[in-house]
Parts: C-alpha cells; structure tokens; sequence
C-alpha cells in the first residue's frame, strides 16, 4: 500500500502552536495549492488543504513559517471523523507533515528544511555556476575525463 502526498502552496494563516495534554507539540495549519489547469476564460482553482505537523515538525513551521509564505509539505493522507458542536458526524480529511521545507526566495522565508527524523534543519546548498566564483571549481585534465 502507499500513502504519500506531496503538496506545494501558500500558508493562509499564521500557524499556531499548541500542546497536547501529554506535552507532545502540535500544529495545524492550511495550505493554498493551486490547481495545474483552468479552463478558457475561468479564473485559475485553488484547493485549500488542511495539515498537522507534530513534535518537532510542528514546532519549525510555527517558528519559521508565517501566513503566505511557500511552503513544501511531504507527508501522508489522514481521515478520521468527529463529531461537531450540533452532534452532527463529520469526516476530516488532512496531511500528516513529515516533512516541511522552504520553497519562497531567501528574503522571503529563509533557508532550510525540517525532517522530521533528522530533527535540524538541512545543510547550505553547495557551490553552483550562478553564485560560486572561479576559485570554487577545480579544472580536470582532459586525460581525466571518463568519456
């Protein structure tokens, strides 16, 4: 069986931290994704997406996440059902995060990622050719080359 979504979108709110009864962190917060297609002449779709993040996951997105920044959220489908205030069954469907990263510009939200088995946040990108210098690189020797 496989169970994984993978979503990328615009915080709509603040997301707020709580705490359950037991001390366990947790977060949810809802997603802005919008749709790869739109008809002709129609405005473009978006879907508003619900997710949970727990512990340590909870805890980076309410520090480092503010309402319309972009947001990558890897995770797994969850339903469950509720009763709400009138006695009325309900079914909740949302995302566990096991994952969150960063998807906007620097000045917008940072850098970095939050897994939430390595628990810090990921290593600074290497080197690449729009923003290393020539002392960056080392030059092969044609000989060198495997081709």
């Amino acid at each position: 069986m496989l169970n994984n979504a993978v979503i990328m979108g615009r915080l709509v709110a603040d997301p707020e931290l709580r705490t359950t009864g037991s001390g366990i962190s947790v977060s949810s917060f809802t997603v802005a994704v919008d749709r790869r297609y739109n008809r002709q002449g129609e405005e473009r779709q978006t879907d508003f997406i619900d997710i949970i993040a727990w512990r340590q996951t909870a805890e980076f997105v309410c520090k480092y996440f503010r309402k319309g920044s972009m947001i990558a959220v890897q995770g797994y489908i969850q339903t469950r059902m509720y009763e709400d205030k009138n006695g009325n069954k309900r079914k909740a469907v949302e995302i566990v995060a096991d994952n969150v990263s960063f998807c906007g510009s620097k000045a917008e939200s940072g850098t970095g990622s939050y897994t939430r088995d390595a628990g810090y946040p990921a290593a600074q990108p290497a080197p690449s050719y729009s923003t290393a210098d020539e002392g960056d690189f080392k030059e092969i020797p044609e000989d060198d080359l495997p081709f």
